[in-house]
Formats: structure tokens, C-alpha cells, sequence
């Protein structure tokens, strides 16, 4: 048990981008007394569910849940349509793009990464020129997937999946499109149907608003048939056991039972407040904090405006100053949790984060404890962000 050295008053504002914050309603489904996996009440609960979250990804096709983090759906999207010795090309953005290449190599994966030419890939998205270039000298057509995450949430930069799906169809290639969009879902628009998406892979914490520990395969059809000749050796990620348990609405596997309450709930608030609604607002919230950046005189981490991500704001540190020093005093002075700097940029950066169930108070609230934390280590802002955010809102 975390014990503090005192007991903070007032809320807790966090403001990571994921896991975020958890909604009362879907924090009291949770609570929901566990029933039955095997019995009628979970097989209503679990198609119910497995027909809502179709309408979270924008897909006619099976969505895939498991009990796991992102990163096991990472693994599950690639052990059941790819062969270890099989040629796969990740686009570097980020951290995360890093992570997932790194798990592609540990289960036998032959990787190729690309990226921007002559530029520092982690303030870029996905150049899909890159993309189409590379395909089109694949003339033996020996890259079987190519992979890029949606929305790189170590930088704060959205990426254009279709834009990816048209590079990949105008060199006539039949690699598989393989996309990462665990802090996308639900925050950021995506449309895994209509972007021609062979696997999309998702969490739970991010814009799903709920605790870690559901991983999701969105499926194209051709994922499904490639699934059933591929010769990897699965288990737990198999899609096959579990597709045919989800047709009654069970799995093959004991489900999050609890979990599924939250997702259910989850889905009914996301479906009331309307998706496109939801986009909106959250890149409504994101022009405000980077107004926020701006006004502050400091650097956002993403310099293309056209891939600023709704979901969080990668802020660039002045040379001198500790990212991590800042964090630290915003926690403990104003109860402020912002995510950390990852990798290269650890201890350079820091990230706001403005998704699920944030808006324009809690945003607000959020700059404001960073505008102070700023003051306090001796940085003199250009302007007030708190203001420019606040005149932006209003």
C-alpha cells in the first residue's frame, strides 16, 4: 500500500494521457457484484458489449477483447497473422512505435524500421510518401504487415491511417495494414473500415476511460482468413477459439468479468455523448492547451500542425530545466500528476494529458498547476497560458 508523507486535500488531477481518469458511473458499475462467466446473465452482458465496441472502432467486423494491457494485443495482432522469419516494416515515431518493433523482434520477426528522411522522427507522423517508396522496391513482395501507431502518445503526434492504406494500395502491395491505436480510440477519429485497417490494436485506459487490463484486436476480413492458414504457434492470443465462444457472447478464457461491466457502461456514455461530439471536444480541449504552450514561450514536442494529437500536448522543456523537476513539484505541491518524458526525450519533456473524461474545467485546472509549478522553478513565461487557454474557452 502507497503510504504519503501527508494526505493531500481536494481531488487529485490527473493528467497523463492513460491510464485517465475513470468516470463515476463506470467506477460504480465496477463495483457490480461478480456473476457467472458460464451463465445466461454474462452471455446477454458479453454480445451486448461485443456489438457496442463495433461502434467504437467504426467496424461491421468481430472486435477482438482480451484480458490484457495494449502490449498483449500488440502481440496478439502479430502472432496470428505473421511467421517468425516473416519481413515486417514499422514506421519510427515514438517511444511506443520503438516498443512494439522491439516486441516484433523478440517473438522472430524480421523488422525493417523508416522514417522521415533527414529529420528527427519523434517531432513527425507517419510520412506515408516513406511508405509507398519502400513498398514499390518490394518487388518480391517480402514485407508481409507494415505497422505505425495511430497516435504516438510518447510525442503527441496523430498520424493519417488512410493516408497510409492509399500509399500501401498505390503500390500495389499486399502487405497487411497493422495499426497501433491504444490512446486513439475513443478520442481521436478513426475508422478502421473505412481506412481499409487489417488489425487495429487498443487498450482500455485511454479514451475507453476505464483501469488497464482489456486489450483489443479490431479485425478486417482478410485479417481473419490470412489468421487461419497462418502457422504461428498461439494460445491465449488465438483469435480462432475466441470467435467462435464470442458468437453466443462468451469466451474461451475466464473474461475481466468486472471490466466488462465498466466497458459496457463505458460504451453507453461514449454512444449518448455521440462520437463525433466526442472528437470534437477533445480537439477542442488541445487547441487550448497548446494556446496554453504558446503563450508560455515554450516548444511542443510535435512540429507539424497537421498531426497534432487531440489526446495529449508533448511540451519541450528550456535547455537547462529538468522536465522530471517540474513533474516531482506539480505533484507535490499541487496534487498535479503529468506524464513523464519517455525515452530519448526523458527528463526534456513533459505531457499533458487532456482525454476521456476531461473538459474545460479540468484542462483548465490542469494549466494552472503548471503555469505555477513553471513559476516555481524559476522560469518566467512569456505570457500567461492560463489566460490565452482561458480567452480560447470562453
Amino acid at each position: 500500500m502507497l503510504v504519503l508523507d501527508n494526505h493531500p486535500s481536494g481531488r487529485h488531477f490527473l493528467h497523463i494521457p492513460g491510464p485517465s481518469p475513470v468516470p463515476s458511473r463506470v467506477l460504480r458499475a465496477l463495483s457490480y457484484q461478480t456473476i457467472d462467466h458460464r451463465g445466461p446473465e454474462f452471455g446477454v452482458l458479453g454480445l451486448e458489449i461485443l456489438e457496442g465496441i463495433k461502434k467504437i472502432f467504426q467496424t461491421k467486423q468481430p472486435v477482438i477483447i482480451y484480458s490484457a494491457s495494449g502490449t498483449g494485443a500488440w502481440e496478439g495482432a502479430l502472432v496470428n497473422v505473421l511467421n517468425p522469419g516473416d519481413k515486417v516494416m514499422f514506421y519510427e515515431t515514438g517511444q511506443f512505435a520503438n516498443l512494439w518493433r522491439a516486441l516484433a523482434q523478440r517473438i522472430g520477426l524480421n523488422v525493417e524500421v523508416v522514417g522521415k528522411p533527414g529529420q528527427d522522427t519523434w517531432r513527425w507522423g507517419v510520412d506515408a510518401a516513406v511508405i509507398e517508396a519502400r513498398l514499390l522496391k518490394d518487388t518480391q513482395h517480402e514485407i508481409k504487415a507494415v505497422c505505425v501507431v495511430h497516435n504516438e502518445t510518447s510525442t503527441g503526434v496523430t498520424s493519417n491511417i488512410a493516408a497510409v492504406r492509399k500509399a500501401i494500395d498505390a503500390a500495389k502491395h499486399p502487405a497487411l495494414l497493422i495499426v497501433d491505436s491504444v490512446s486513439g480510440i475513443g478520442a481521436a477519429e478513426y475508422r478502421h473500415d473505412e481506412w481499409g485497417v487489417d488489425v487495429t490494436v487498443s487498450g482500455s485506459q485511454k479514451g475507453l476511460m476505464l483501469p488497464p487490463g482489456m486489450g483489443f484486436n479490431a479485425l478486417s476480413a482478410r485479417a481473419i482468413e490470412v489468421s487461419k492458414t497462418n502457422k504461428n504457434l498461439r494460445s491465449y492470443w488465438a483469435w480462432d477459439e475466441i470467435l467462435e465462444s464470442n458468437k453466443t457472447g462468451y469466451w474461451p478464457t475466464t473474461p475481466s468479468t468486472n471490466l466488462m461491466y465498466g466497458l459496457h457502461e463505458a460504451i453507453d456514455m461514449m454512444m449518448a455523448e455521440g462520437l463525433e461530439t466526442i472528437f470534437a471536444r477533445h480537439q477542442r480541449l488541445a487547441a487550448a492547451c497548446r494556446l496554453a504552450v504558446d503563450a508560455w514561450g515554450l516548444e511542443n514536442q510535435a512540429l507539424d500542425q497537421e498531426c497534432y494529437s487531440p489526446i495529449l500536448t508533448c511540451v519541450a522543456v528550456p535547455e537547462g530545466m529538468d522536465a522530471d523537476k517540474l513533474r516531482k513539484h506539480a505533484l507535490k505541491k499541487f496534487n498535479l500528476s503529468l506524464g513523464t518524458g519517455l525515452g530519448k526525450i526523458k527528463g526534456k519533456a513533459f505531457r499533458i494529458g487532456h482525454l476521456g473524461d476531461c473538459n474545460e474545467l479540468s484542462l483548465m485546472a490542469a494549466l494552472c498547476g503548471v503555469e505555477m509549478s513553471l513559476g516555481s522553478m524559476g522560469y518566467k513565461p512569456k505570457a500567461s497560458g492560463v489566460v490565452a487557454a482561458q480567452a480560447f474557452l470562453a
